[in-house]
């Protein structure tokens, strides 16, 4: 039997490896973001070294790694992945974070992540959602960076209003004591993976219960970052 060649997610066009999810055009046409902080990943004039806001006020995490802003074609991306349930995106879409976060280590010597976690969901928006887009991204990076991967690490104990709805101050509070973390953390060098960072805050609370149990180093890792 013939093969049936896979299709680029953006433009359609048949795929020389149809496991990649895009071809090489339209991966390399996505938008380029501006030079941006290493630390908190918003725009700033020096790309080397952490930013004005972040010497005043460092983030709980050490690093931030994006794809892309939240701007088209990402945002359809992830929208359809998120909320279509499109879930055969995940390995095109997390090759794509892959690829950033290989370049960027050519550039900043971070130590060799101990445990990958991921941003986790109530149990019962994941169960209604049948999946959690961020564990589907985090379970294709720790296979392929052979990196231990943790999908009970970090658990939601607490139900809160939609973050979308709210603006930073209400998230920051919305997220108070809505997580638990469930694994030894004291001089770990952790990554946590979630789709999607707009102000920080869902990670920044992860990262803060993470800091405050000794971990050694806490990285972000996202498809976007909203600028």
């Amino acid at each position: 039997m013939l093969t049936v060649p896979g299709l680029c997610w953006i433009c359609q066009m048949p795929l020389a490896c149809a496991h990649w999810g895009f071809c090489s055009r339209c991966a390399k046409a996505l938008p380029i973001p501006p030079p941006c902080c290493p630390c908190c990943g918003l725009p700033c004039a020096n790309t080397h070294s952490p930013c004005g806001r972040c010497l005043q006020k460092p983030p709980a995490w050490n690093a931030l790694i994006f794809v892309t802003d939240y701007c088209p074609p990402m945002s359809w991306l992830v929208q359809r992945f998120k909320f279509n349930a499109t879930v055969a995106l995940a390995p095109a879409l997390a090759r794509l974070l892959l690829l950033r976060i290989l370049d960027t280590k050519r550039h900043f010597q971070w130590p060799k992540p101990d445990y990958i976690v991921s941003v986790p969901l109530h149990s019962r928006r994941a169960w209604l959602r049948g999946f959690n887009q961020s564990d589907l991204l985090a379970r294709q990076l720790s296979h392929w960076l052979q990196c231990d991967y943790l999908p009970q690490g970090i658990k939601r104990i607490r139900a809160a209003q939609t973050q979308h709805q709210l603006n930073a101050r209400m998230r920051r509070n919305n997220l108070k004591g809505a997580f638990r973390v469930d694994f030894p953390v004291a001089g770990r060098h952790i990554i946590i993976v979630d789709d999607v960072v707009t102000t920080g805050s869902t990670v920044a609370e992860i990262a803060q219960m993470l800091k405050k149990q000794g971990a050694a180093t806490i990285q972000v890792w996202c498809l976007c970052r909203t600028l």
